[in-house]
């Protein structure tokens, strides 16, 4: 056992070769660095939501927005805003340059006379210091807070 207490295997981490071994090829699993090997990464233009989803909690006060979004080559920033039936802002969240393609973030209701149907505008765009905002994709959707669980919408 060597100092560290950590057991070696049978070729102190070498291939057979001699060389240092190659997880990847060791274990035959081939390593994908997307969900679809024809899913490659968009341009800004060509990115969009694949699907918005809503996961409203019992308590009725706060909900889990969940995103799928095309690869892409430049991370996206995202914009969610919410407001009740009466038109009234409930919420609005803001993701700045996400690396993820596939993610969820749970949102609180705060308009002061809620309702049970929210309408929701979540919208793709890219933004830096020195250019003005480029929105590529926006997506409406609509959730009833009267019933809890899941609410997917394409």
């Amino acid at each position: 056992m060597p100092k560290n207490n950590i057991p070696l295997d049978a070729n102190n981490g070498l291939g057979n070769d001699g060389q240092p071994a190659n997880p990847a090829k060791a274990s035959g699993v081939p390593i994908q660095f997307f969900d679809s090997p024809f899913a490659a990464p968009q341009s800004r233009e060509d990115v969009k939501f694949n699907a918005v989803g809503f996961y409203v909690y019992e308590d009725g006060r706060r909900v889990a927005v969940g995103f799928d979004i095309t690869p892409f080559l430049e991370g996206p920033s995202i914009e969610v805003t919410i407001a009740n039936d009466n038109g009234e802002p409930a919420g609005s969240l803001t993701v700045i340059e996400t690396n993820q393609t596939n993610f969820s973030l749970t949102m609180h209701l705060r308009d002061e006379n809620p309702t049970d149907l929210y309408y929701v505008t979540v919208t793709l765009y890219y933004a830096t210091p020195e250019t003005e905002r480029m929105d590529v994709y926006t997506h409406t959707a609509t959730f009833d807070v009267s019933k809890p669980g899941e609410q997917l919408r394409d």
